[in-house]
């Protein structure tokens, strides 16, 4: 008796790994929430969801279905493309790979995509509240400088990378009472 085939659900591998555009796409959905301010049960209030539908849609454990897309576009102010704006150059390999079930989902590079982080989000939506164009074009510059500086005293010393020296924390001894 041969053994019974494993039947395989919907967007998912044989190892039941999301799949890499439904990924692409929770991803774009979280950021926009972010830069807009939005908790995740605000979003979910908004498009009549509970918060954790809109948790497993960020994280690609749900697929969104087009009509769902389309209230995700109006609540967060963007065209339905934007959610696939900035695919990997590599996403059909991934996809192959993928159904395949022979993908490796590599976290160390989205973690280092500084547009995903959490301070890149929270850092443009400061900039963008600073209602004076002049003094928003003054903080630009000095952000260019700033960093202008680092890679110049890096090339200089021939330090690969500059760190911010982050102070100590001091532990403080208890006080006899």
């Amino acid at each position: 008796m041969s053994p019974i085939p494993r039947v395989r659900r919907r967007g998912r591998n044989p190892t039941g790994r999301p799949h890499p555009i439904d990924l692409h796409v929770g991803k774009r959905m979280r950021q926009r929430r972010t830069l807009l301010g939005l908790s995740q049960e605000r979003l979910a209030e908004a498009l009549g969801l509970t918060f954790q539908q809109v948790q497993k849609y960020e994280r690609g454990a749900n697929r969104i279905s087009a009509s769902r897309l389309y209230e995700l576009g109006r609540v967060l102010e963007v065209a339905i493309g934007f959610f696939y704006d900035d695919l990997p150059l590599d996403m059909p390999r991934k996809v192959r790979d993928h159904m395949q079930g022979t993908i490796v989902l590599d976290a160390v590079a989205s973690r280092a995509d500084p547009l995903t982080r959490r301070e890149t989000l929270e850092l443009v939506r400061a900039y963008y509240r600073i209602r004076e164009p002049r003094v928003r074009r003054r903080l630009f510059e000095m952000a260019k400088a700033l960093a202008a500086g680092e890679a110049s005293l890096a090339a200089s010393t021939g330090v690969a990378e500059t760190r911010a020296v982050r102070p100590r924390r001091v532990r403080r001894e208890a006080r006899p009472a």
